[in-house]
């Protein structure tokens, strides 16, 4: 004898779908008759739904303004002179601030050369192009000759700052920059020329310079500003 299974049969199962249906459409039905449009009704839920939300985000903008202002009050009123000026040194030795002053400007170059022309015996391709090396070198005699501010192109430079080149471009800080390079260091100009000059680096650069023509360029500004460090000094 075989036992039967209790429980929900499908017969019951279908009719339960049947008639929930039909009383979801009876109610549909009714309020659309009154006058409801189903779709428009849901559209206009979610627009009101985001310009309440967006409303209460500029209240709280606004809250968080004043709150900021506030801070900024309290910062300039309640610290000590004291604490103030150790946070304004701190801030000048991290790079966190301009730099104003007279400055050394060095611009470096690839040589000179025509693209399918041989170059000369000896010579290769690396001996006519700007490498990190030459870049570091000045960097380095710069910060040797007592610089307060060292700017690479467009970028002012920490302690931490990383000069890297890929082929004959350089990789600054995530930024590539193409020939010529130009480097200005603020500080004495007289100790910042003794100092480049001296750079062992600098003067083999220099030799290839009278034997290959790289571009060498030394110039004094008489004021400049070198800007704030604009990076992270995790």
């Amino acid at each position: 004898m075989v036992k039967r299974r209790h429980g929900v049969t499908s017969r019951q199962i279908v009719t339960g779908v049947v008639a929930g249906l039909a009383g979801l459409l009876f109610v549909a039905s009714g309020i659309t008759a009154a006058g409801t449009n189903l779709r428009n009704g849901g559209v206009d839920d979610l627009r009101s739904l985001v310009l309440g939300r967006a409303t209460h985000v500029a209240q709280l903008q606004a809250k968080t303004n004043t709150l900021q202002i506030k801070v900024n009050e309290l910062s300039a009123t309640k610290i000590e002179p004291a604490l103030s000026a150790k946070l304004t040194v701190l801030e000048n030795q991290a790079g966190l601030t301009p730099v104003t002053g007279s400055a050394l400007q060095v611009v470096l170059n690839d040589a000179p050369h025509t693209a399918g022309q041989p170059l000369p015996d000896g010579v290769a391709p690396d001996d006519v192009v700007v490498h990190q090396q030459d870049v570091q070198a000045v960097v380095n005699a710069m910060w040797r000759g007592g610089a307060t501010a060292i700017q690479v192109m467009d970028q002012r430079l920490i302690t931490t700052s990383a000069i890297r080149c890929v082929g004959n471009t350089l990789l600054l800080q995530g930024r590539v920059y193409s020939p010529p390079f130009k480097i200005i260091g603020v500080g004495n100009v007289t100790d910042l020329q003794t100092a480049v000059n001296s750079e062992p680096g600098v003067q083999v650069y220099k030799e290839y310079v009278d034997r290959l023509g790289l571009g060498w360029k030394e110039s004094i500004l008489n004021s400049t500003t070198v800007p704030a460090w604009e990076g992270s000094i995790n």
